[in-house]
Parts: structure tokens; C-alpha cells; sequence
């Protein structure tokens, strides 16, 4: 439906995470996937998180979803903005797609904003990568460098960051594409009413990873190894923690995870489970093997629901990682890549199925979890 009007190879070599920049008509002719009635209505669900910023004598203010009302947005200088639309809207879920020369398990969601002449969200850095489309409207986009930069609340729900010189300074227009990298600060201003798509790119820390693991490990109840001395002598110097002993402390701190291969099961899961809500439906009975077989037979297509994560390692390619479920796949590992690799399993896939009852089995379980349904 949407095709990315980019040299990817250049891309990637010039500018990803290394510097910003503005892709004009990145989507020739680009037609809206989601009108601004069909924003509102998804910010008022519960399950979909949604702001709406806007100013009140030149303070800015931030109030969170959901929504009944929308009268902010009859006045200038509001924005509402709508996180994972990509989980409850088919068409939008379509923008997704061009940008998956990228990783699938760095992709974070995709967040629609509207606005009126004169909305934003004010100058701000974000901890993850995006591309930012131009729907409906123009907005004007200044993007500076990346350097130590002070930040602060504006609102409860609202990070600003300092002003800043820009480096980028430009107009888009339906169809243009910005791309910021992590940590570049930048602020985007509606010069009329204007949609735009952020497709989010996760760019996980230190500290995100390590609270992440820690939390794994003690789930998991595996047997943990404890710090014990190595030989004891008499301490001249009792308050000292010696070299030796900190090496030890080292050592144990980094037992569960010496090899990349030991990070499998807890980085799987993880990176594998949803952010935000899933519009998961699982059918009202369960279908059999049979059944799937039949639909299959019938022509139909089976298409992986908005948002959900689903990966594999090349190190370990049987073990699949499906919202932060663990499902092997060793024997049939063509179909398992296929589900992580590709948004819908056809017919190419269905003398594998017929052949092997035990990918049929796990194709079934997915269905019936309604990660996967008929189209």
C-alpha cells in the first residue's frame, strides 16, 4: 500500500544514528490511512493510550486519555496524539511496513498526532529513533544538534528540553519524511490542521536492560550462585575490600550472563513482549488443525494481529519468541521464521503444514491465541 521512496543502503550508511535528516516525498502521493474523526474516536478507548497538549495563558498544559469530549480541539495551538495505532487500525498498520529494511524487534509502535494551526508538543528529545510522516497539512520541523542539553518538566506529562539552534530548519508536506535519531532535539509546529506518523524505533539502555534482566533472574527461581571467600587470612587493614575480593564480586554479578547465548531466554522475552495494549481476539471456539487446513484450502490468508512482537535468534533458530511467550519450532523452522519474518501466512506455507503435524499443531495454538486470524 505505501512505498518507501529511498536508496536504503545510502540511508543507513549516511544517516542512521548518525545524523538527522529530511526525505522528501518519501511517499509519493501519500494519501491519509486514518482520518482525524478516527484519531479522536481511538482516544476515547481505554486501552489505548492517548494526550492531549495544548497551551492556557501561554503555560503548557497535558491532559491524558481517554477522552469524551474534544473541545481543545476546536481552538489553535492543540495537538492530540494517539500511541499504537498500528495495534488497532489495519490501514494505519500499513505505514509500518516500508520501514522494516530495519530489525522488527527494534520497531516500537506507531503514534499519530493531529493538530491544529499552531500545535505541538514543544522542543523536546526523544530516547528512541522515529520517522516522522507528513499527513494532512504542513507542519514546520526544527531539528538541532546532539549535545548536553538541559531538561525539564513543562507539565506532569510534558519533557521539554532547552532551547536550541537548529541545524534543520524546514516545511513538510504530505508525503515528506523526517528522520531524527536518538537524542537530537527537535520540535514540530502545525502551520495548519495536520496529521502526522511517528514510527518509533526502541533504542534500549544500560540501565533499561540490566533492571530488565535483574527482574528475569529472580523470576525465573533458578538456583543463584553466592559470594563466597576464596582463602581467608587475618586483615591487618579490616575496612579495605581487596582487589581479589572484588574481582570475586565481579565474577559472581556476571555468572548468568557470561555468553551472549545465556541472554536468549530472558532478551526473547522481552523484546518480544507488547508495550501497549494488543487487540487480541481469540476465537469464539477454537478452531482444530483440520479447520485451519480447510481455510487454508478455501484460499484464505492468515494475517498476524497490529503490534505483536515475534522473533527468532540465529544463534538458537528453533526458539520462537511471541509476546513474551516461548514456542520451539525445531524441526519446522521454515514456518516459525516465516511467522516472525512475514505479516501473512499463505498457500506457500501449506504442504509444509500438511506434512509436518507438528508445525500444524503450533500454527493451530497461534490462531486459537488470536495472534494470528483468517482473512
Amino acid at each position: 500500500m505505501f512505498e518507501l521512496n529511498l536508496d536504503i543502503n545510502h540511508f543507513l550508511d549516511t544517516y542512521w544514528q548518525k545524523k538527522p535528516t529530511v526525505i522528501k516525498k518519501g511517499f509519493i502521493d501519500f494519501e491519509d490511512p486514518i482520518m482525524p474523526d478516527e484519531i479522536a474516536g481511538l482516544a476515547m478507548e481505554e486501552e489505548i493510550e492517548s494526550r492531549l497538549v495544548y497551551k492556557t495563558d501561554q503555560q503548557w498544559q497535558a491532559e491524558l486519555g481517554p477522552f469524551s469530549s474534544f473541545e481543545k480541539l476546536e481552538n489553535d495551538g492543540a495537538s492530540l496524539l494517539v500511541q499504537a495505532v498500528d495495534h488497532w487500525h489495519v490501514e494505519a498498520q500499513e505505514l509500518v511496513r516500508p520501514f522494516r529494511f530495519l530489525p522488527n524487534w527494534r520497531i516500537d509502535d506507531l503514534m499519530i498526532s493531529y493538530s491544529t494551526a499552531g500545535g505541538g508538543v514543544g522542543p523536546h528529545i526523544d530516547n528512541y529513533d522515529v520517522f516522522i510522516i507528513q499527513g494532512l497539512g504542513k507542519r514546520h520541523w526544527r531539528v538541532g544538534d546532539k549535545l548536553a542539553m538541559t531538561e525539564f518538566a513543562a507539565h506532569g506529562a510534558l519533557k521539554h528540553c532547552e532551547p536550541f539552534a537548529a541545524i534543520i530548519d524546514v516545511e513538510l508536506e504530505p508525503g515528506d519524511i523526517l528522520y531524527i535519531p536518538c537524542g537530537y532535539p527537535h520540535e514540530g509546529t502545525a502551520l495548519e490542521a495536520a496529521i502526522n506518523y511517528s514510527v518509533g524505533f526502541r533504542a534500549p539502555d544500560q540501565n533499561d536492560l540490566l533492571s530488565s534482566f535483574a527482574d528475569y533472574s529472580l523470576d525465573s527461581n533458578e538456583p543463584s550462585e553466592r559470594y563466597l571467600d576464596r582463602e581467608m587470612q587475618m586483615r591487618e587493614k579490616p575496612g579495605q575490600i581487596e582487589t581479589q575480593e572484588l574481582n570475586e564480586l565481579h565474577r559472581v554479578m556476571l555468572a548468568k550472563c557470561q555468553t551472549p547465548a545465556a541472554l536468549i531466554p530472558w532478551f526473547g522475552k522481552m523484546i518480544s513482549e507488547a508495550k501497549h495494549e494488543l487487540d487480541i481476539a481469540e476465537p469464539e471456539q477454537p478452531h482444530s488443525s483440520a479447520e485451519i487446513l480447510a481455510l487454508f484450502d478455501e484460499g484464505a490468508q492468515f494475517t498476524r494481529i497490529g503490534g505483536l512482537r515475534a522473533v527468532y535468534f540465529e544463534r538458537e533458530p528453533q526458539l520462537l519468541f511471541i509476546n513474551g511467550e516461548l514456542f520451539n519450532c525445531e524441526g519446522f523452522t521454515e514456518l516459525g521464521h516465516h511467522l516472525c519474518d512475514q505479516d501473512e501466512v499463505g498457500s506457500e506455507l501449506l504442504e509444509l503444514l500438511i506434512e509436518d503435524k507438528n508445525a500444524l499443531t503450533l500454527f493451530t495454538q497461534l490462531v486459537n491465541l488470536g495472534y494470528w486470524y483468517a482473512t
